[in-house]
């Protein structure tokens, strides 16, 4: 049977944080078509009620989550600097319900861009607000390249998901102007662009809940690479026990 993937919606088109595309409506097709590729069901899930959560990952055997908007930075415990972007309160708090019951239910996660500061966010970490208040930044981390080609090159840590998919070192895109800061508990930084920045998050035990910080759904089409990324996670959402459930 074919796994369905959960792909978190917004309430906007717009995924990024700066206008750099001129057709914003169809940015969720990407996550879609680079799901269908590796050979999972993708179904977008929109953001709703925060009670429905259980009951939504019920019917869904692994969890993408998307890039977007700036996450507030109440939630860990700060007030909004200067240089913050839009928030979407009701998408973080929803999200980060969705992505709590995913892993208790026990099933996978792949957290992308936004994704993967909400998963750090959601367990007690912390983020830059912007990447102009983190120190000894160097690399362009918003690219004005097309982001279908990569801008800098990620080390990854030996013995993480990470290492087993892309090697000690891959070259990516990059669209975000938020950074982690703190790392959750439970949680390892596994990847890391040249001027320290954290490309990526894995959490603690056997369950597959990685997250990096690129946009690797829109580099699919010229980089089987990053198609290894999805089908890896594809594979490990089949090869989870809890993978015989029914939309």
């Amino acid at each position: 049977m074919t796994v369905i993937i959960g792909i978190s919606g917004t309430r906007r088109s717009m995924e990024f944080p700066q206008n750099i595309f001129e057709d914003r409506a169809t940015v969720n097709d990407t996550y879609v078509k680079a799901v269908a590729k590796a050979g999972g069901a993708p179904i977008i899930l929109p953001v709703t009620e925060t009670g429905y959560a259980k009951e939504i990952v019920a019917h869904i055997d692994g969890l993408i989550l998307t890039g977007g908007d700036d996450i507030s930075p109440f939630l860990y415990g700060e007030e909004p600097l200067a240089r913050l972007s839009g928030t979407l309160p009701d998408r973080d708090l929803y999200e980060m319900e969705l992505l709590k019951e995913t892993l208790a239910q026990n099933k996978p996660v792949l957290a992308i861009c936004r994704g993967v500061q909400l998963m750090n966010v959601a367990f007690g970490g912390s983020l830059y607000q912007d990447i102009s208040y983190a120190p000894g930044i160097e690399r362009q981390h918003l690219q004005h390249t097309d982001p279908a080609f990569p801008i800098h090159s990620v080390t990854t840590k030996e013995n993480s998901e990470l290492r087993a998919i892309f090697g000690e070192k891959t070259m990516v895109n990059s669209l975000h102007h938020q950074v982690i800061k703190k790392v959750a508990a439970t949680f390892h930084a596994t990847a890391w662009a040249s001027d320290g920045v954290i490309e990526g998050l894995e959490r603690e035990g056997d369950l597959f809940v990685v997250g990096v910080q690129w946009h690797p759904e829109i580099m699919v089409k010229q980089d089987d690479e990053m198609c290894a990324l999805f089908e890896t996670f594809i594979q490990k959402v089949e090869m989870n026990d809890s993978t015989a459930n029914e939309f």
